[in-house]
C-alpha cells in the first residue's frame, strides 16, 4: 500500500508551488473543497486524509502511532515525501492540524515556506492563570465519556457546537455526517489525542512564518488563544475573522480565501 493510496491523496492544478491542506478532527479532506478549489489555478493543491479519517486505509491505523500528534505529523511528512516535496510548500491546516503543521515545520524547517493556521489551539485545556484554552479537564472527559456511551449522540451534539451559529443547518449536518461516518475506534483515539494535546512549549521552536486566522466567536478556541499564539510564534500575523463557529473554511470560505490571498501577496512582496 503506497502512502498516496493509504492517505487518499489527491493533487489538483497543473502549475505553481505546492499548497498542502490538512483537515481537523472528525473530518476529511473534502471539508476544504470550498477553499482549495480557489487556488487550483495558481498552485498545485494537495489534499489528503489522515489514517483513520475519510477514505484513508483504516488497516494502517495503529493506536500507539496515533496516540500522540506525532503520528499525524508523520502522515503529513509521509505525504510530502511521497510527492517528493522538499521546500517551498504552503501548509494550510484547520484546528488540530495547525499543531500538526507547526510540529512538522520544527522537524523539517526547510519544507514549508509558510503556515496558514485556521482556528489553531496549542491546548484546548485551560491552564490558568497563564492560558485560557476554553475547556476544563472534566468537560473534555465528559465529552469522551459521551462518545463511549453513545457515539451517534456525541456526533449530533458536537457538530452544531463546532459549526457555530453561522453553520447552523447545512454545515452542521455535513459535520455530523462526517463524525458519524468515521470509525468509532479511530475517532476515539484521535479525539483523545486532539483534546488533551499540549503543544504550548513547542511554539518557541517554530521558525516558519505563519498566518493565524482566528474566529471571533469560537466555542472551541477563544480569542485569547489567537493572541497567545501570535505573541509566541516568531514571524506570525494574526487576523480575526468575523465568524461565529470553528469552521470558517466551510461557513465563510470567501473570507478565508481572501485572507490567504492577502497574506500570500504581502509575503511575496517581502521576499
Amino acid at each position: 500500500m503506497t502512502v498516496l493510496k493509504r492517505n487518499n491523496v489527491t493533487v489538483h492544478g497543473a502549475q505553481g508551488p505546492f499548497m498542502v491542506y490538512a483537515h481537523g478532527f472528525g473530518c476529511d479532506h473534502t471539508m476544504w473543497k470550498r477553499v482549495a478549489q480557489q487556488f487550483s489555478t495558481t498552485h498545485r493543491v494537495v489534499l489528503f486524509d489522515y489514517v483513520g479519517s475519510g477514505r484513508s486505509d483504516i488497516r494502517d491505523f495503529d493506536d500507539e502511532r496515533y496516540g500522540t500528534l506525532n503520528g499525524y505529523v508523520q502522515d503529513l511528512l509521509d505525504v510530502c515525501d511521497a510527492l517528493e516535496l522538499t521546500s517551498g510548500v504552503s501548509f494550510v491546516g484547520h484546528s488540530v492540524s495547525c499543531s500538526v503543521g507547526l510540529l512538522a515545520s520544527v522537524k523539517r524547517p526547510g519544507l514549508f515556506d509558510r503556515l496558514i493556521l485556521l482556528g489553531p489551539s496549542p491546548s484546548f485545556l485551560n491552564h490558568r492563570p497563564e492560558y485560557e484554552g476554553g475547556f476544563e479537564r472534566e468537560d473534555l472527559e465528559g465529552l469522551l465519556a459521551l462518545m463511549d456511551q453513545n457515539y451517534m449522540g456525541w456526533a449530533n451534539y458536537l457538530a452544531p457546537v463546532v459549526a457555530g451559529s453561522d453553520g447552523a443547518g447545512t454545515v452542521s449536518a455535513e459535520l455530523s455526517d462526517s463524525f458519524c461516518s468515521t470509525d468509532p475506534v479511530t475517532a476515539r483515539v484521535f479525539a483523545q489525542t486532539t483534546f488533551f494535546a499540549d503543544n504550548r512549549a513547542d511554539l518557541q521552536y517554530v521558525t516558519t512564518p505563519s498566518l493565524i486566522l482566528q474566529h471571533r466567536n469560537d466555542a472551541l478556541a477563544p480569542l485569547s488563544v489567537g493572541t497567545y499564539m501570535h505573541e509566541r510564534l516568531v514571524g506570525s500575523e494574526l487576523e480575526i475573522l468575523d465568524v461565529a463557529g470553528h469552521c470558517a473554511h466551510m461557513t465563510h470560505p470567501d473570507l478565508v480565501v481572501a485572507a490567504i490571498r492577502r497574506y500570500l501577496a504581502s509575503d511575496d512582496k517581502q521576499r
